[in-house]
């Protein structure tokens, strides 16, 4: 069914195959007419659901190596997003968690945000560093900018007719640093394309992630190796040499893995290790549509996903001796994996669809209730 609105999709850039690009993959499936408006592309970088659709990348894409040395040019995406000219649109749909937001619409036109987090860059300078090499020259740069960037990042908010948030905690600091408030739709977790397995699970627990430190991974190596149980660390970035010399025998490192190989881990763990701070966590989900448990520390997007009762179970300090604990409880739990599936399906696609859709219907009809107002005040 088409949109009768006129609907504009912007993402920061679509340089990399994450979590957000994602959802900017769904919300073109649910608005195949829209275009999708970003600073830089890669084709060679795009989920298989974005392959032919209509995307207008900004005049950053003519640099010369920007897609090599994006993080370079970090200043420019502020002026690229402002120059994109998106009149004769009814809807703005912006999928943020750094400068799509910052987008230019007239009066007329409604502005959805779904902001994965408040600008990092800014607002958690030094995470942000933490999850990206960089010079010292340019550490140095960057935090010249950080007060500029948080005036901006603060003032296009608030223009923001309707923000949504990813998970409580991006609630939360939505809050504290733009001082909104803001809608909860939670991110889209393809659980169809996981399943059930007939067999038993495993002696193993298992990490899947990017390598990078503040995910805390060496939490669960450290854990694992003291207390002599396999751990299966699926992924590859730039803290796998140092968490490869933390780890003991019973830790194994196998890097990237194709889908289909990461499933059959899934399904087979005793369970997956959460150990960090992140804003949701799709992958935990991912894990739990495979009918096993996860073990997360209680923070962060993990608050809204695991209930200890059916799914998962929570660890309440970052060390490895209440890790070990939690280890422990897992191998000697029950747990019910059509139970713990069914809890990942209340997370699933057509959740995001019907809420998004509820969302979009309700900014339109605000909008035009707002046009019939002014029309019967011409008419007094």
């Amino acid at each position: 069914m088409r949109s009768p609105y006129r609907i504009a999709i912007v993402h920061d850039y679509l340089n990399q195959m994450g979590g957000a690009e994602r959802v900017v993959g769904l919300l073109h499936q649910m608005f195949p007419d829209a275009p999708i408006y970003t600073t830089i592309l890669d084709r060679d970088r795009l989920w298989p659901e974005l392959e032919k659709a209509d995307i207008r990348a900004s005049w950053m894409q003519r640099i010369p190596g920007i897609l090599k040395r994006s993080k370079q040019f970090f200043w420019l995406y502020p002026f690229a997003v402002a120059s994109m000219k998106l009149q004769g649109y009814d809807l703005v749909i912006s999928s943020s968690s750094a400068f799509a937001k910052g987008v230019r619409v007239s009066g007329a036109t409604r502005h959805i945000c779904y902001c994965y987090t408040p600008m990092r860059f800014a607002w958690d300078f030094a995470t942000y560093m933490e999850s990206n090499e960089v010079t010292f020259a340019q550490r140095a740069i960057a935090r010249l900018l950080m007060r500029p960037l948080r005036l901006w990042d603060r003032s296009n908010s608030r223009k923001v007719h309707r923000l949504v948030a990813i998970s409580s905690i991006v609630q939360r600091r939505i809050a504290e640093y733009y001082g909104l408030s803001s809608e909860l739709i939670f991110p889209p977790v393809n659980v169809n394309r996981f399943k059930l397995s007939d067999k038993p699970p495993e002696d193993y627990f298992l990490v899947v992630s990017r390598l990078v430190s503040y995910k805390r991974i060496d939490l669960a190596v450290e854990a694992c190796t003291r207390a002599r149980k396999k751990l299966i660390v699926i992924g590859d970035g730039p803290d796998r040499s140092r968490l490869e010399s933390l780890a003991g025998p019973t830790v194994h490192f196998v890097g990237r893995l194709p889908d289909q190989e990461i499933e059959r881990y899934m399904q087979h763990c005793l369970a997956f290790l959460f150990p960090g701070i992140e804003d949701f966590g799709i992958t935990p989900l991912e894990v739990n549509a495979c009918g096993r448990p996860v073990i997360a520390f209680r923070g962060g997007g993990a608050l809204d996903t695991i209930n200890p009762a059916v799914n998962g179970l929570f660890f309440d300090r970052q060390n490895v001796p209440d890790l070990i604990m939690a280890l422990e409880e897992a191998r000697t739990r029950t747990w019910n994996p059509a139970a713990i599936r069914r809890h990942a399906e209340q997370f699933g696609e057509q959740q995001f669809r019907h809420k998004m859709m509820q969302l979009v219907h309700s900014a339109m009809g605000l909008k035009e209730q707002e046009a019939r107002t002014s029309v019967g005040l011409v008419a007094e």
